[in-house]
């Protein structure tokens, strides 16, 4: 099973069919994208699950429903076992961003995170659960997978929001603080934090 999100909706891909509660039911192989994330938009439906009867399959098959972008971000842990968050467009995510030319996707990551928060001395410790969610830019939907690594950091100096970048805030959370930051966050960062 996998979940894609639109906003903080779901989109389930499944072998499973169920009976409707507060979600609808497409096949995988015959859906229309646009539809599903219109209904997912417009209406009060929890979810939307695509089936389809290949569990090896259902991943491969949804991403080619709409262009894929590639992208590589940080759950950063400092020396205190603060998170590191950025505020970008009204909400507190993690920095994340697009690979670039023939970089590894650790790679990408440990740029972004360092261009979008001015921390240096990353050490990537694991990699975490690669999240997916379509996105609209100039009037196209898009699928961003996005690949998670746990780094750990010494850095202590001054953060800087890449503010050419929509970011108006870098902020090392506490445990405590960062669970309140997560009521104004993405349904995907929920998952890694």
């Amino acid at each position: 099973m996998y979940t894609i999100y639109v906003g903080d909706k779901p989109i389930i891909l499944t072998t499973k069919v169920e009976k409707e509660t507060d979600f609808k039911s497409f096949l995988l192989k015959s859906v229309n994208i646009g539809k599903v994330i219109k209904i997912l938009n417009s209406t009060d439906l929890n979810a939307v699950h695509l089936i389809h009867k290949n569990q090896d399959k259902l991943l491969k098959h949804f991403l080619k429903l709409l262009p894929n972008v590639v992208a590589g971000g940080g759950k950063v842990y400092n020396t205190n076992n603060e998170v590191l968050f950025i505020y970008r467009n009204n909400k507190w995510d993690l920095p994340k961003g697009k690979t670039e030319g023939k970089e590894s996707i650790e790679e990408t990551a440990i740029r972004e995170v360092e261009e979008e928060t001015g921390v240096e001395g990353l050490k990537i410790t694991k990699a975490l659960p690669t999240t997916y969610h379509i996105f609209k830019r100039n009037g196209k939907h898009k699928i961003k997978i996005t690949y998670w690594f746990e780094m750990k950091t010494k850095f202590d100096g001054k953060l800087y929001p890449q503010e050419k970048e929509g970011i108006t805030k870098v902020e090392w959370l506490d445990n405590k603080t960062a669970q309140k930051a997560l009521d104004n966050s993405y349904a995907n960062i929920k998952i890694l934090v």
